[in-house]
């Protein structure tokens, strides 16, 4: 039980600052816009991640810093490059989130969630290595992994569907769609 809260823990502490993936669920939640499948797809990659690292290859990765280089440049060109198109797009007035009653295209919120969270350099030292390195300090480190597993499902959905249950207090609160501009 306590290998199983450490990772509880160490995962939870790891994955509640907020970046630009957790930053697409808060607005995926407040838009009321495939919340369960972009949590599925966040919290379904994280669990991947935590189980690669916890098999060894948190280890192996730190030993290969080509990879992590790698990652870097790329995941920072990516979050860069999104990150401009937002700042261009609140610049010229409009909107980074969609105006209520507008839908994005399921193909293109899932695709944007997988690249925010497959590009982003921390989930590789955060959830591979860290983790995994972590994980090394017990025996049975697949409870770890559990345990760090299930923090990233809970937090997912908690973010994600608090959100939208809060998206109807900020409406009647905020008239005129004033709130989605929250984020931008």
């Amino acid at each position: 039980m306590n290998t199983f809260l450490a990772g509880f823990g160490l995962g939870l502490s790891l994955i509640v600052a907020i970046g630009a993936q957790n930053a697409f669920i808060l607005r995926a939640g407040l838009l009321r816009q495939h919340v369960f499948i972009l949590c599925s797809v966040c919290a379904f990659s994280d669990a991947l991640l935590i189980i690669a690292g916890v098999s060894g290859l948190g280890v192996l990765v730190s030993k290969a810093p080509f990879f992590l280089i790698f990652m870097k440049y790329a995941g920072s060109a990516f979050l860069f490059v999104y990150g401009l198109r937002s700042l261009l797009k609140s610049l010229k007035g409009g909107r980074v989130l969609l105006a209520e009653g507008e839908v994005t295209s399921l193909k293109d919120a899932v695709l944007v969630c997988l690249l925010l969270t497959w590009l982003n350099p921390h989930v590789y030292l955060d959830t591979v290595i860290l983790l995994g390195i972590a994980s090394t300090q017990y025996s049975e480190n697949m409870y770890f992994a559990a345990g760090a597993i299930v923090s990233s499902f809970m937090f997912f959905y908690s973010l994600g569907f608090g959100a939208q249950f809060l998206s109807d207090f900020l409406s009647i609160h905020f008239r005129g769609g004033y709130w989605t501009q929250l984020l931008d």
